[in-house]
């Protein structure tokens, strides 16, 4: 393994607008998937974004496929992260690969964050604009850090502005509630949801300098309603 390992891994995601975004190494006796030789992984190094890097990257990319594709950001990680996993020995997975992946225990154990009441993991820099875009699994093990203790901002935050501008209260201490959320960002009333995202996510006073621009945020909740297939 390349002393500068890491580094070049992380120069290669920066390419495309992404991070790394901590790792591990699994302990013995661990349950672990497979990694690219289908051995068990020794280690994971999770990757994704930090606000909306990513988003020139991706809609170049998209200028170059179908109009009618499906997914495709998914789709788009998928291909750029295989690619740097390729590179250096690693499988890459997603969060969307089914059987599920532990992505949010992961996320958690590889950053020491914890969730939002929005069920988000709250970041100390990031506040609530980041994401976890898919996971490189390899079977030596990384030199990578424990992360450090930090404050979990959801703790010292009293109003929880978070909680309260969902026109339809979606988010409470029962949970989501995903079909008022759904229906409500579909119907007559939910333009502002539409254009400019989660009425509750941007209420969230933390990492400001990283909130996503109302495209991004228009993507992911045209996303969020279109109808399943």
């Amino acid at each position: 393994m390349s002393p500068r390992f890491l580094e070049d891994i992380s120069a290669a995601l920066a390419e495309h607008g992404l991070i790394q975004r901590g790792g591990f190494n699994f302990g013995d006796g661990e349950e672990t998937p497979p990694g690219p030789s289908s051995v068990l992984a020794k280690s994971v190094l999770l990757v994704g974004q930090a606000g909306a890097a990513p988003w020139p990257h991706f809609r170049r990319w998209c200028g170059q496929q179908p109009a009618e594709l499906e997914n495709p950001l998914d789709t788009w990680s998928r291909e750029v992260i295989g690619q740097v996993a390729q590179e250096f020995g690693a499988r890459a997975v997603s969060p969307s690969d089914k059987p599920w992946l532990p992505f949010q225990q992961w996320a958690m154990r590889a950053e020491g964050l914890k969730p939002s009441p929005l069920g988000i993991l709250m970041h100390p820099e990031y506040g609530l604009w980041h994401a976890y875009r898919g996971a490189l699994l390899f079977e030596i093990e990384i030199p990578i850090q424990e992360p450090r203790e930090s404050i979990h901002l959801c703790d010292a935050c009293v109003g929880k502005p978070c909680m309260k501008s969902c026109p339809v209260e979606a988010y409470s201490p029962d949970g989501f509630a995903y079909e008022a959320c759904l229906a409500h960002v579909r119907g007559s009333n939910g333009a502002p949801c539409r254009s400019g995202g989660c009425l509750d996510r941007n209420a969230c006073p933390y990492g400001a300098q990283y909130r996503y621009p109302a495209e991004v945020q228009a993507f992911h909740m045209a996303s969020f309603a279109r109808p399943k297939r």
